[in-house]
């Protein structure tokens, strides 16, 4: 074993992950799945978009796993303010969007990787050793259904005339929540999310909030993660 590759190992072991995701079930499950024996990397739990940029401010890390799916701010736009604020720090974004709708968006926000929580453990483990290392990974499915979005010949999705604003709040429609809550957990006025409600039924041609929740039903990938309750203080 030469030099070079003992250095690596080294490195490897002494990874530090920063694991964003709002379930604690769903932390320790990936914990597990990422470092059975509880030695390899170093790896810090967060609950929160919010939370997760404070530990960024406290300490450094290699790398970044983010749902899409967390209160108050979105996964999405938390790989946009770390990649702002923190360039050095790869980001691999783990969801349960497997649309490549939802990969498009992470990967425009600044991700370098792109998984499903369904994947394999080996699978995910490879994901991250090739985003720590400067490389990008997305499954050789999803990325087929990327390209042939991109050339034209799979169709666009509806979802993609909307901001991810746009898509955050419908989700969140879809879901029964009332525009204050939603208001409250995004930190915007009513006024603000009304306004983006007025947008995203101009948008999908929709007449009334009955119909954007029939569209919303009808299109699973606005309905697969479950939209957390806003926080309270």
């Amino acid at each position: 074993m030469n030099e070079r590759t003992l250095s690596g190992l080294r490195e490897e072991a002494s990874l530090r992950l920063l694991l964003v995701d709002d379930h604690t079930v769903v932390r320790e499950g990936l914990k597990r799945l990422l470092d059975p024996q509880g030695s390899q990397w170093s790896i810090t739990e967060a609950g929160t978009g919010f939370q997760a940029l404070e530990f960024l401010k406290r300490e450094p890390f290699n790398l970044v796993i983010a749902d899409l799916s967390l209160p108050g701010m979105n996964g999405l736009e938390l790989v946009r303010r770390i990649k702002s604020g923190f360039p050095d720090v790869a980001v691999l974004v783990l969801t349960m969007h497997s649309e490549e709708q939802y990969a498009l968006r992470a990967f425009q926000a600044g991700a370098s990787g792109f998984v499903t929580k369904d994947t394999a453990s080996e699978e995910l483990v490879a994901a991250v050793r090739k985003v720590v290392a400067g490389g990008v990974f997305v499954t050789a499915a999803l990325a087929e259904r990327v390209v042939q979005q991109l050339n034209g010949r799979r169709p666009p999705s509806d979802l993609s005339v909307l901001s991810n604003r746009e898509l955050e709040i419908m989700q969140r429609i879809v879901a029964g929540e009332r525009l204050t809550d939603i208001a409250q957990a995004l930190h915007l006025s009513i006024k603000t999310v009304s306004s983006h409600k007025a947008h995203i039924l101009e948008k999908l041609q929709l007449d009334s909030t009955a119909s954007l929740i029939r569209f919303g039903l009808e299109h699973p990938s606005v309905q697969m993660a479950p939209i957390t309750k806003p926080e309270r203080d």
